[in-house]
Formats: structure tokens, C-alpha cells, sequence
């Protein structure tokens, strides 16, 4: 019976050591999207009423774990059963990342559409965040899953499943500290920090400029690198580099969006 129990314990332990190798490979393999993803995804939660930022960011994050829990059996049988579809996912959720891109700088070159952006309900930016988290998640579960791809199926659920979940509170974990630094200035000026709280509170306005820049800079990036990645012509002649995805991405961004206007999408 003893014996028995220590025996379970030692599989048990095995098991969570080779879980822990085959999280950290597949962590490791997800660290070069999750800054483009952090990026993106403190440009979707900025612009809410400061008292409403937490609140919006909680339940983006629910959505953003609700996308996980399609995401991962979705992409475990796919891998399984249908892995020739993967590029083709992959490339979908490309094209709607670089629409995306290619709309902000088309907002920003036409001062009109600000108007627009301004009109925007707090449920339907929430929305749109939400449905960008879905197409970032989709690359990140299958960069992951492709790391552990010679692991059993056992280890690749669990694994890719801590990854998904760890993504998740890591991104908007750091999203919520940058959208909140101007609440910490206050609270410096309140312990009477005076020149430190009104230095971090005026670097607010230029970090979400900075964001939103850098945040449709990374759509272009990640779904030129997509791209790349995904399409045999492409990747045959290109390496997925930060000037290739760049010109890529902003080539497919903006046939894609006159394509859209064009058919009115």
C-alpha cells in the first residue's frame, strides 16, 4: 500500500517536471509575439473613463480566457487530426490583423474618421479588443503547440494550456500597470513627491500616443510575419525579419483594406 502511494507520488512528479521542461519550451518559443501582443493590447484598453480602466480590462481578460478555452481544443484536434488547415487559420487571422493596422493609419492620415472612434461605445471597444486578443491567441496557442509537437498529446494539453493561461494574466497583467501609472502619480503627489507625480502623470498622454503607434506597428509586424511564415512563396524567398514582416505587412495591410472599401467590408 506504501508502496503503491510512493510510487503514484514519484509519477506524479515526473510528470509535473516534464510539464514544467515542456512550459518553459513552449513560453520560450511565444516570448518574440508576446511583446508585439502586449503592445497591441495596451493600445485596444486605453481611451475608457479612468475610473472604468480596471473594470474594462477584468473583462477583457474573461474574454481573452474565453477565447482560450475555443482556442485549445480547437487547435489540439486540428493538430491532431487536420494540421494542413493550421496555415490557412493562421493566414485569416493575418489579414484581419493587418486590415486593422492599415484602418488606424488610414484614421490617422483622415482627421474625420476620429470622430467615429470618439462615437464608440465602452462594450464595443471592448468587443474589438476582445476579438483582436482571439487572433493574437490563435498565433501564440499554435507557436506553443508547435514547440511541444513531439511531446504526447497528454503533455502538449497541459503544457500549452499553462502557456495560454500565463499569457493571458502576464499581458494584462503589464497592460494594467501601464494604463494605471497615472494613479500612481497621484498617489505620489498625496505622500507629497510632487515633482514625481506630475512627471509620471504628464508622461501618461505621450505613452498612449506612444502606444497606439507602436500598438499598429506590431498588427503590421505580426501579421506580415504571418504571412512570411505561412505562405510558401514568401517564406521561400524571405526571412520573417523585422523589415520583411514590416514591408510585408504593410503591403498585404493595404490591398486588403482597399479591397474592403472596395467591396465595402
Amino acid at each position: 500500500m506504501a508502496s503503491g502511494f510512493f510510487l503514484l507520488h514519484d509519477d506524479i512528479a515526473t510528470l509535473a517536471d516534464d510539464v514544467a521542461v515542456a512550459t518553459k519550451v513552449a513560453t520560450q518559443k511565444t516570448v518574440g509575439i508576446l511583446g508585439d501582443d502586449i503592445a497591441v493590447s495596451a493600445q485596444q484598453t486605453t481611451g475608457f473613463k479612468q475610473e472604468r480602466e480596471l473594470q474594462v480590462i477584468w473583462a477583457i481578460i474573461k474574454g481573452s480566457l474565453r477565447n482560450k478555452l475555443i482556442i485549445l481544443p480547437f487547435a489540439f484536434l486540428l493538430s491532431s487530426f487536420a494540421s494542413f488547415l493550421i496555415p490557412y487559420i493562421l493566414i485569416a487571422g493575418a489579414c484581419y490583423l493587418l486590415f486593422e493596422g492599415a484602418e488606424k493609419i488610414e484614421e490617422y492620415f483622415h482627421k474625420q474618421h476620429q470622430v467615429e472612434e470618439v462615437e464608440q461605445t465602452e462594450e464595443s471597444k471592448i468587443k474589438s479588443a476582445i476579438l483582436t486578443d482571439f487572433i493574437l491567441s490563435i498565433e501564440i496557442v499554435i507557436i506553443a503547440l508547435s514547440s511541444v509537437s513531439d511531446h504526447t498529446l497528454e503533455m502538449q494539453i497541459y503544457s500549452v494550456s499553462i502557456v495560454a493561461v500565463l499569457t493571458t494574466f502576464g499581458v494584462y497583467g503589464l497592460v494594467a500597470l501601464i494604463v494605471r501609472i497615472d494613479n500612481v502619480g497621484f498617489y505620489l503627489i498625496k505622500k507629497q513627491y510632487i515633482k514625481s507625480g506630475n512627471f509620471l502623470i504628464s508622461l501618461m498622454p505621450k505613452i498612449i500616443k506612444a502606444l497606439s503607434v507602436i500598438g499598429t506597428v506590431a498588427m503590421i509586424l505580426v501579421g506580415g510575419g504571418i504571412l512570411i511564415h505561412n505562405i510558401p512563396f514568401l517564406h521561400h524567398f524571405l526571412e520573417a525579419g523585422l523589415f520583411n514582416s514590416l514591408v510585408v505587412g504593410s503591403i498585404g495591410g493595404t490591398v486588403i483594406l482597399l479591397v474592403g472599401r472596395l467591396t465595402r467590408f
